[in-house]
Parts: structure tokens; C-alpha cells; sequence
């Protein structure tokens, strides 16, 4: 008997030992975690712009430093935000999801998986917050430059 050209529709989840609300889970923090790098990385890129660095290097570890600081900077700020907006009544649900082993990137992300999966309106909520933290990142002064390298013009 020969094999059916198509297996189902979706083949990559046959050998998958979790059940489909812990891979959707998986996949909302996923598209959660990109979607925090992705406006990291632009914001990284503006200020650096801004205040006539050079663009970042994804062969430098410095960089790569700045940029991960950068990305949880900004998850810590939609932390913030989301629960300052939530009602009452929701922040238990938030605060349950948030009681998970790890570090607090690992909570903050739980967090946000928790509200993308309750609000509606989520993604367009995630939008506002990240443009108010980028707005408010770049009017912010940038950071002083002191002695031989002020002088040299380098940061």
C-alpha cells in the first residue's frame, strides 16, 4: 500500500508529545517573544541612528548585550503597562499565570501568553504600549559621554 501524498494537514504535530493547548500556548509565546525582538531590534536601530552610531553588528557581543537588555527592558515595560490598565477583577488571572519557576523574563512572558489569550484586543494593545515606550526612548537624552571618549567622538 502506498503512502498518501498527504499525510495531514498538519504532519510537524504527529510526533509532537504535547496536547494542542500547550503547543498553542508555545506558539502564542513565540510569536509574543519575536514580536518584543523585533520592535527591540528597530528601537536599537533608531536610537543608534538618532545619535549618529553606527547600526549594530550581529557578529558583536556587545551588541548582542545591548540588544537583549534592550528587548527585556521593553517586556518588563508591557508588564507594566498591561497591568496598570487591567481591571481589578483580571489581575488574578495575571498574577496566577505570573507564579511560574524561572527568571522574570520567563514570568513577563507567561504574563503576556495569559492576556493575548484573554484579550481581544491584545495585539493592538501590544502596539500602543511598544510605540509609547519607543517614543519615550527615543526623546529621552542620550546617555553622557565622558573623557577621552567624548573627545574622540566615540560613546
Amino acid at each position: 500500500m502506498s503512502q498518501s501524498p498527504f499525510p495531514g494537514a498538519f504532519p510537524h504535530q504527529h510526533h509532537d508529545p504535547r496536547g494542542l493547548l500547550e503547543r498553542i500556548q508555545a506558539q502564542v509565546r513565540e510569536r509574543i517573544e519575536e514580536a518584543v525582538e523585533m520592535a527591540a531590534l528597530e528601537l536599537m536601530v533608531a536610537l543608534r541612528e538618532a545619535r549618529g552610531r553606527p547600526a549594530p553588528q550581529t557578529s558583536s557581543a556587545k551588541d548582542r548585550e545591548e540588544f537583549v537588555a534592550m528587548a527585556g527592558e521593553l517586556l518588563t515595560h508591557l508588564g507594566g503597562a498591561f497591568r496598570r490598565e487591567l481591571p481589578d477583577g483580571q489581575r488574578g488571572g495575571l498574577d496566577e499565570a505570573e507564579r511560574i519557576e524561572g527568571d522574570e523574563r520567563a514570568r513577563v512572558l507567561a504574563g503576556q501568553v495569559f492576556l493575548a489569550r484573554r484579550l481581544p484586543d491584545y495585539w493592538q494593545r501590544f502596539e500602543t504600549h511598544v510605540a509609547a515606550y519607543r517614543g519615550g526612548r527615543l526623546q529621552a537624552p542620550g546617555p553622557r559621554r565622558r573623557g577621552l571618549g567624548r573627545l574622540l567622538g566615540r560613546d
